[in-house]
């Protein structure tokens, strides 16, 4: 995976040169300049994350050069795109147990000669740097954009929950209905990766109509329960959040202009929606999602069991935007055989694969395309 270099130090991180055995394929080397350390541990993305997983880091420590800079070479594809981060460390090199891990995450850093914009954090950890070689997919609605009319987001609580509203701009109560985008995960969709940018942008070029997005609080300790297939969080979407975001902000009633969208276990919540409530969710948007849900383990009712409802009972009326990483060993597999199933049920179904992992450096992106898809072509709310 790794190749070990002694690149020559440069202002910009990391080094990207073409790979000259495959013109598929770039060299990517990371470097960390200060000397003050034992070791330094590169994170990259997913990547470090699977050899985590089988217990062993020693891939990803990189490589003392004879300047006094460490370095680590990675030989990646020319469309691959992730979030990163250096940990310096002293004494020995992390382990990989959970506890390990989570102190490496808590005190890694974003890279200081990084190219890009930084991917924001959240509860207190550092942001990361951003790699996007030169044929990643394109996302020209993540970032502000100068001249854009902007909306604005309301803090609100419904139901007891905490939920933040972006409204599109020139939005009045009376001007709806409006179609309707429910993000899972709100907090980090809000609070940290500024999404009401992209949903301006996506407005201000005519990739989406005018949308109200309900951005829902579900990161906290009762996260695991509403994001597993629960019937009582889904109808609280559906029968308290929607009606009310209708009433006060003349959201769409109407299920071909409502979208809701996850990543993680909030795609496969996205997708339960719309298995259980079509009539309310008539649009669902999944990244990464966690198909292989429930553990069977833990449960009697097998893996996949989501992927099992879909193949066996009738076909809702609803549509699907599935995407999912290529570095994402636990999920892909699964993704693929939800597209297969909804495919020969005859679902409408959007179906990509991107060369990254469970990262919202890709998330932020896809979330746009699939938005654009779902409202803004036939079949949503206004021609494509």
């Amino acid at each position: 995976m790794t190749t070990p270099g002694g690149p020559t130090v440069e202002t910009r991180s990391p080094l990207i040169a073409p790979d000259p055995t495959d013109p598929a394929y770039r060299l990517v080397t990371f470097t960390h300049r200060g000397g003050d350390c034992d070791g330094v541990l590169a994170l990259l993305h997913t990547v470090t994350d699977k050899d985590r997983h089988a217990g062993d880091l020693t891939p990803h420590l990189m490589e003392r050069q004879i300047n006094g800079t460490w370095s680590i070479t990675y030989r990646l594809r020319a469309d691959h795109r992730a979030s990163y981060q250096l940990y310096p460390f002293r004494g020995e090199a992390p382990g990989t147990t959970r506890p390990d891990w989570l102190r490496v995450l808590d005190h890694a850093r974003p890279d200081p000669d990084d190219r890009e914009p930084r991917l924001p954090a959240r509860d207190g950890r550092h942001p990361s740097s951003v790699l996007s070689l030169p044929a990643a997919p394109a996302q020209p609605y993540v970032r502000r954009r100068e001249g854009v009319p902007r909306g604005r987001t309301l803090a609100r609580t419904a139901a007891g929950r905490r939920v933040d509203v972006h409204l599109p701009a020139g939005h009045r109560a009376d001007g709806g209905p409006y179609p309707v985008a429910v993000l899972l995960d709100g907090e980090m969709w809000g609070e940290a990766l500024s999404v009401g940018d992209t949903l301006d942008n996506l407005t201000a070029d005519g990739a989406i109509p005018p949308t109200v997005a309900l951005l829902v609080h579900t990161m906290g300790p009762q996260r695991p329960d509403d994001l597993s297939c629960n019937p009582a969080f889904v109808d609280l979407l559906a029968d308290r959040f929607l009606p009310w975001a209708a009433t006060e902000f003349g959201a769409s009633t109407d299920p071909s202009g409502t979208v809701v969208a996850g990543q993680s276990a909030g795609g496969l919540t996205a997708a339960y929606a719309a298995y259980r409530r079509p009539e309310r969710f008539g649009n669902a948007l999944c990244q990464s999602g966690s198909f292989w849900w429930p553990d069977e383990t833990e449960f009697d009712a097998g893996s996949e069991w989501l992927t099992r409802r879909f193949a066996a009972e009738e076909r809702r009326p609803a549509r699907f935007w599935i995407e999912v990483g290529l570095q994402e060993w636990m999920l892909l597999a699964q993704n693929r055989h939800l597209r297969d199933v909804l495919t020969a049920r005859g679902y409408d179904l959007a179906y990509r694969e991107f060369n990254g992992g469970h990262d919202y450096a890709c998330w932020r992106g896809g979330l746009a395309d699939g938005l654009a898809h779902l409202l803004g072509s036939p079949g949503g709310m206004v021609s494509g």
